[in-house]
């Protein structure tokens, strides 16, 4: 029979804005020692603080197995954790509704056997070692660097560690769920059943209420017995959503760069693929400049893929130039062929062309006057691109350098939303916007016209 490797996993993650820049950091522990035996942590760009928690639970479940490659059903391990979303949702007892969730928390339950991994929810004050990792991370991202573990300080600021208490073989669970039972119907006179600790309506929000459990924390069970139920819970009844899907991997990252301004943009005038192709104006390039200031401390972008048009190519080439990286140029990024439009003011359009633009806000199916693209055509090749690039840089952050129309074309694509939905959106000369794309066809919305970077 193999001796049983019984580890503790602490980790977490944060993001300073939330979403903005975002770092995890994890730490495995032997539980019989309370020694540190790994540390993991990394900056990963922009994400909102729940997406980094379940990235820092991956990291620390993945160096667990990593120290025991060859423990298989042996390896026992206790995750703590102060994100109450990710101990709930991987205990299985609040649902995952988030599109962002799904995926990490199907790549987290896939690392070890449900059966080996239990979850504790702990308050930030004994999270300090995973905090400061999570810290580390985002503070070398700021800086243009990566997060290494021999400048690391987090263990100093750890708190003391005792012993996790050996809680015997698998079987025992069941006595202490069966304590826990037993504490409970003393406290309410009454009998009460492994599976009703946590009330959980199937049609519920993420974060249901739980039930009175003061009653039985005071004058009952301990944490140990508590999480028996949990586990006994699960045991009876096992997870058959999330934790049995397919690992999705890393998504394809697309951080969406508008170009810097021309001198046709503070006008307003429509500047398509069929006009002049202007190049960019001194303020279009010390935007440029300030957002390859920006992606150089972020130190996230391993690609860059560009529009044809100028004033695109220039936008990438100050980012290219600063980070050391080429530009891939993709024709299907190019902005609408605006036909007669190009070069006029949505003023000028109104008084010459009144009808034909009535039209085209109404229609996507509509071309602006003198053969022009429709939005329908538009967004058929930007789609197409879409799928090229996806495929190419899959599990990689792509910077893509483009225009308006292709922008919030993909912005509506992720969010199934109807055409007109573009007239809504807001999209600011040299802004970034970010949208994720997963194995499974699933997209993730991110961030939409940040323009924080050239304050």
């Amino acid at each position: 029979m193999s001796i049983a490797r019984r580890l503790v996993v602490e980790a977490d993650g944060g993001s300073r804005g939330n979403p903005g820049p975002a770092g995890y950091g994890a730490v495995v522990i032997d539980a019989a020692t309370g020694e540190t035996l790994a540390e993991a942590a990394e900056y990963i760009g922009v994400a909102t603080n729940n997406v980094a928690e379940y990235r820092g639970l991956i990291a620390g479940l993945t160096a667990a197995k990593a120290l025991f490659p060859d423990a298989g059903d042996a390896l026992r391990v206790h995750v703590r954790m102060d994100s109450k979303l990710v101990v709930e949702q991987m205990s299985g007892r609040w649902k995952i509704k988030h599109p962002d969730m799904k995926p990490l928390a199907a790549r987290a339950a896939a690392i070890l056997p449900p059966s080996s991994v239990t979850y504790e929810w702990i308050p930030r004050a004994q999270n300090k070692h995973a905090d400061r990792l999570a810290n580390e991370a985002m503070d070398a991202g700021r800086d243009g660097r990566q997060w290494e573990a021999s400048a690391s300080t987090a263990e100093l600021d750890a708190p003391a560690r005792t012993p996790l208490p050996d809680r015997g073989p698998p079987g025992d669970a069941v006595a202490g769920a069966a304590k826990a039972r037993a504490a409970l119907a003393a406290a309410r006179g009454g009998t009460a059943d492994a599976g009703t600790l946590f009330e959980v309506d199937a049609g519920a929000s993420e974060e249901p209420e739980p039930t009175d459990v003061t009653a039985v924390a005071s004058e009952g069970p301990s944490q140990t017995d508590v999480t028996a139920v949990a586990l006994a819970s699960e045991a009876a009844s096992p997870q058959v959503g999330w934790a049995a899907a397919p690992d999705l991997g890393a998504p394809a990252t697309f951080v969406l760069l508008r170009h810097g301004e021309t001198l046709l943009t503070p006008e307003k005038r429509f500047s398509g693929s069929g006009g002049t192709d202007p190049e960019l104006s001194a303020v279009g390039r010390d935007q440029a400049a300030r957002a390859a200031l920006h992606f150089a401390a972020l130190g996230t972008v391993q690609d860059i893929v560009c529009s044809p048009l100028r004033r695109c190519r220039e936008t990438a080439a100050a980012v290219a130039d600063r980070l050391g990286l080429d530009v891939r140029i993709e024709d299907g990024l190019r902005e609408t062929d605006f036909g007669a439009w190009e070069g006029l003011t949505f003023g000028e359009v109104r008084e010459r062309y009144g009808d034909d633009l009535t039209a085209w806000l109404a229609d996507p199916e509509t071309a602006p006057t003198g053969g022009g693209e429709s939005f329908t055509e538009v967004a058929d090749r930007v789609a197409a691109a879409r799928d090229r690039l996806t495929a190419r840089y899959a599990g990689r952050t792509v910077l893509v350098v483009t225009h308006v129309t292709p922008i919030k074309t993909l912005v509506r694509l992720a969010l199934e939303a109807p055409a007109q939905s573009m007239f809504r959106m807001e999209l600011s000369a040299a802004s970034i916007s970010t949208v994720a794309y997963y194995g499974d066809g699933n997209a993730s919305v991110r961030l939409l016209n940040d323009t924080s970077h050239l304050r």
